[in-house]
Parts: C-alpha cells; structure tokens; sequence
C-alpha cells in the first residue's frame, strides 16, 4: 500500500508542478508580452496550481501531527454560515461541470476550530464533485442534539460500495484503489478523508458515511458541544 501511495502521491504533484513550468517557461519566454488577459490567465492558472500543491503539503503535514498528537485544535463557538457560503461560492466557480448547493442551517454555530472545520467540509465538498455525474447537487444542513452539532454533507454521485465504505477513512486506501479512482477521472492519494476522520477526532466528534452505488454519498459529522468544562478550561 505504501507503493502505491508514494505513486499516486506523486502522480497527484508532478501535474500542478508541470503546469507552473509551463507558465513560468512560457513568461520567460516572453510569448504573453502584449497579452494581457492570457497573460492573467496563466498567471491564475499557477496560483491556483501552487494553492493546491500547498494544501497537500498541509495536509500531509497535519496528519503526521495529529497521529503523533503534537496539534490541539484551537476550538471557539464559530458561525458555520460564513464557512460554507465562502465555499459554495469557491466551489461554484472552479467546478467544471453544473454544482447546485441546496443549504440548511438549522444549527447556526459549532464548536470547533475555525480553520481546520473548514476544511473538513471542503474536503467533503470536493469529494462530492470529483465522485459525481455531469450535473452534481449537495446537500449541507446542521441540526443540534442535546451533545452534539451534526453537520451533513450528501450528494448525488457515484456512491460508495459497502466493501469501500469501511475503509474510505484509512490512510492509504486511496492509494490502494488508484487505478479504481483513475477510471473515475479522480485524483488524490488517500488522504482526504483520512485527513477529516483525524481531525474530527481531535475535535473529540465522529464521523459516519453512509452511501448507495449509483445513487448519493452523505457524510454525517457529530462535533460536541461547548461544555461548562471546556469555559472554564478557557
């Protein structure tokens, strides 16, 4: 599996690292002189490019340091409206088919880290565009229990075999189903779900799939809430 994961690893980068050659190559060359909306183009292309290989580097880098229990979330009462506008509206422009986000927040807040709580839902949202049909809907609503705020996060895509379904939070699964992921036209290395199961745990929460082949995926997260313990720990 380590094999296959140190493959697909740098299968998943050597793309990103080509296209920034590319646009730094073609700027030295002075080809996109006189160009300027080309020129603007490419220069975004390499951003967005240089984004990606960076939040792989964060992402390996945080998954060593949540294993090795050397990261503590920085947990606060965080407002979850702002989060997830901000990345349906991402999302909604770099997806490169139809995204229709339906939204309700019946739970406004959560308690958890601001940054990390992002971008597990961010990884959850990419997951449902990579692994969906031409015309992708998702579906993200909160709810409060008595303990927890519960996140959902449900689309209509290709699902996930129940085989799967108990190993889609490993660490290396991705990579051990890279040429499974390749026909689907999907890339990744396994860490993406990895990455949302660790911190959901350091979050003291759960998180549970549940999916139908052909049909829709939902991921369900259980972040506790605030208790008088934790104010007083503050």
């Amino acid at each position: 599996m380590r094999e296959d994961f140190s493959y697909a690893m740098v299968h998943d980068m050597k793309t990103p690292l080509s296209t920034v050659m590319m646009v730094q190559d073609m700027l030295k060359s002075g080809r996109l002189e006189g160009k300027p909306e080309i020129k603007n183009k490419y220069m975004s292309i390499a951003k967005s490019e240089t984004d990606h290989l960076f939040a792989l580097t964060n992402k390996i880098l945080t998954i060593s340091k949540l294993e090795n229990h050397k990261l503590e979330m920085n947990k606060t009462e965080v407002e979850l409206t702002p989060i997830i506008e901000k990345l349906t509206e991402k999302f909604k422009a770099k997806a490169q088919k139809p995204v229709n986000f339906i939204i309700k927040l019946q739970a406004k807040t959560a308690y958890a880290d601001n940054d990390y709580l992002g971008e597990v839902i961010s990884n959850l949202i990419d997951n449902a565009i990579k692994y969906s049909k031409e015309s992708v809907e998702i579906n993200i609503t909160t709810e409060e229990s008595e303990r927890y705020t519960i996140l959902k996060v449900r689309d209509n895509g290709l699902g996930i075999s129940e085989a799967d379904q108990k190993i889609i939070f490993q660490k290396y699964e991705r990579a051990a189903a890279a040429k499974r992921s390749r026909r689907n036209g999907a890339s990744g290395f396994g860490l993406g779900l990895n990455f949302v199961d660790q911190v959901i745990k350091a979050h003291e929460g759960r998180i549970f799939v549940n999916s139908t082949e052909g049909e829709f995926t939902e991921f369900t997260i259980y972040l506790p809430l605030e208790t008088p313990s934790d104010k007083h720990n503050l």
